[in-house]
């Protein structure tokens, strides 16, 4: 089964950026979808980004569209998060998951409401911005 690494977090002031990576291995990793999840202690986990298996479409949540940018490098099993103009609201632990589509083009994982039913998770890298 597919697993995942994610790495890239660290300590930035705000309006800095941070490129988070999420690195896979195992096999047909090109036919997940990959989302992206931040959790701060004590609250719920949320999603923020995710990228269809294709590299077609991508999603965001309100709060970060226009600051960050999810990306796909298929050659190196990696899918990134590009963050810019982080804010304090950004601190917390980043999370990226995968949820198998068999290859279907119309399957709608990242268009839904169900990212946090994703199958594959890693173990998070932390991200702190300071005021």
């Amino acid at each position: 089964q597919v697993q995942v690494v994610e790495s890239g977090g660290g300590s930035v002031q705000t309006g800095g950026s941070l490129r988070l990576s999420c690195t896979a291995s195992g096999d047909n990793f090109d036919d997940y979808d990959v989302v992206w999840f931040r959790q701060v202690l004590g609250k719920e986990r949320e999603g923020v980004a995710c990228s269809s298996w294709n590299g077609g479409t991508a999603y965001y949540r309100d709060s970060v569209r226009g600051r960050f940018t999810i990306s796909r490098d298929s050659a190196k099993n990696t899918v990134y998060l590009q963050m810019n103009g982080l804010k304090p609201e950004d601190t917390a632990r980043y999370y990226c998951a995968g949820q198998g589509t068999g290859g279907d083009p119309t399957y709608e994982f990242c268009s839904g409401s169900s990212w946090a039913e994703a199958e594959i998770w890693g173990q998070g890298t932390e991200v702190i911005v300071s005021s």
